[in-house]
């Protein structure tokens, strides 16, 4: 198992060294934005390209940064229903939906994107607006996305069946504060308790009443 984890801690590093470097590229998007629309109101002189480049750097983020995202455990979770599992229930789930969902997603979708990425990097097919970019950059974001993505689920595979034998802390554990499902699965059950304690004092006070009768 110790091979395995070291290969798992080699995935994290990788997106976690891919997921610090994209936030530059929000930056960039920015700037971008920020003096294609000074250059086009002071100037009157814009480019398809500028906009065009920003699309890119949106994609690279959204793409590449998907394993990040799963490695930080910030990806769409149904913590409100099971937050009231046991924490190997939990693991367990989370086995299953790599295993079963996550992992012949991204195969099968990777064999889907691969053929057309090699179409548009042979043909050097160029957007069709005027002064657009070629398009095989942003088709390849595509595959490369879901790779990082796909390794980053054998790693969790692995640090959860580590967990299940006893080897690691929870996986699931964030390093930064509660999620908002998190908050909201705890303000229900907080609810829950109070219904439920509310209900009990008034049926002791009902029980007490009754006995002074």
């Amino acid at each position: 198992m110790q091979p395995l984890l070291s290969f798992s801690r080699l995935i994290d590093r990788l997106n976690e060294f891919v997921g610090k470097w994209l936030a530059w590229l929000v930056l960039a998007a920015v700037l971008i934005s920020a003096g294609n629309a000074i250059v086009r109101k002071a100037f009157n002189v814009s480019s398809n390209a500028y906009l065009e480049i920003q699309w890119y750097l949106f994609a690279a983020v959204f793409l590449l940064a998907a394993g990040y995202t799963l490695l930080r455990q910030e990806h769409v979770r149904i913590d409100v229903v099971s937050s009231r599992f046991s924490k190997r229930t939990q693991i367990w789930i989370d086995i299953v939906g790599i295993c079963a969902f996550l992992l012949p997603f991204v195969i099968v979708a990777t064999r889907l994107v691969w053929p057309v990425v090699i179409g548009k990097f042979n043909s050097g097919e160029v957007s069709g607006n005027a002064g657009g970019l070629v398009l095989w950059p942003a088709w390849a974001l595509l595959p490369i996305g879901l790779a990082l993505l796909g390794l980053q689920g054998v790693s969790e595979l692995i640090k959860r069946v580590a967990f299940l034998k006893g080897l690691v802390p929870d996986p699931m554990k964030k390093g930064g504060g509660k999620s908002a499902e998190e908050e909201l699965a705890e303000f229900l059950r907080q609810q829950e308790v109070a219904v439920r304690e509310k209900a009990a004092l008034e049926n002791t006070r009902k029980s007490a009443q009754g006995s002074t009768k």
